[in-house]
C-alpha cells in the first residue's frame, strides 16, 4: 500500500475515532455514564452501528477510550497550571487546587458504579504515576528552596497529597475543597 494511502486511511480512522469520542463526551454530559449505549453513540456520531463496532467491541471499550482521553487532558491541564505559575510553592498550591477541583467535579458529574470501573486499569495507573511524579517534582523544588519540608522524600509527600485530595470527590462544596487543599498544604510546611 502506498505511504500516502496508508496515511490517509490512518487519518480517516483517527477522525472517526475522535468523532466517536466527541459524541460519547456529549452523551455522558447529557445523559450520564450509565445511559450511554452503542446505538446512541453511533447516532450521535453520525455513523452506522456496524462502523462503530469496527472501532470498538462494546460500550465499555468506547467509554474507556473516552476516559483515557479525558484523563490525558486533565494531566495536560495540570501541566499548564504549573507552567503559568511562578515559584515552587505557588506552583504546588495551584496544581493541587486544580487537581482537587477536577476530582470534585468528576464525582459531581458521574455515577459511582461505572465511574469506579473507568478509574481502573493501566491507563489510570500510568496517569497516577505521571501525576505523582509531577507533584513530587514540585515538592522537591520547593524543599530545595526552603519553601517546603525536606525531611520526607518528595515521592512520599506526593502520595500523601494525592490520597488526602482524593477526599475532594465527597465534599459538599468548592469551598470545602479549597479548605482541604489548605489543610493538605499545611502538612508540607517546613519544620
Amino acid at each position: 500500500m502506498p505511504k500516502l494511502w496508508s496515511e490517509t486511511i490512518e487519518a480517516h480512522r483517527g477522525a472517526v475515532r475522535d468523532t466517536v469520542l466527541d459524541a460519547t463526551a456529549r452523551l455522558v454530559a447529557e445523559q450520564g455514564l450509565m445511559a450511554v449505549t452503542m446505538s446512541g453513540i453511533a447516532e450521535a456520531a453520525g455513523i452506522g452501528r456496524a462502523t462503530l463496532y469496527k472501532y470498538f467491541p462494546d460500550v465499555e471499550a468506547v467509554l474507556t477510550a473516552w476516559h483515557e482521553r479525558v484523563v490525558a487532558g486533565h494531566l495536560d491541564q495540570l501541566v499548564k497550571v504549573r507552567d503559568r505559575t511562578e515559584g515552587p510553592g505557588a506552583r504546588l498550591d495551584a496544581v493541587l487546587r486544580a487537581y482537587a477541583l477536577l476530582s470534585y467535579e468528576r464525582h459531581e458529574h458521574h455515577g459511582t458504579e461505572l465511574s469506579a470501573l473507568l478509574h481502573q486499569g493501566e491507563h489510570m495507573a500510568l496517569a497516577h504515576h505521571g501525576l505523582r511524579d509531577l507533584i513530587a517534582e514540585l515538592i522537591a523544588r520547593g524543599a530545595a528552596e526552603g519553601e517546603l519540608r525536606d525531611d520526607i522524600p518528595p515521592v512520599e509527600l506526593a502520595g500523601y497529597c494525592l490520597h488526602a485530595l482524593a477526599a475532594a470527590g465527597g465534599l459538599p462544596s468548592r469551598a470545602a475543597v479549597r479548605r482541604l487543599v489548605t489543610v493538605t498544604l499545611s502538612g508540607l510546611a517546613p519544620h
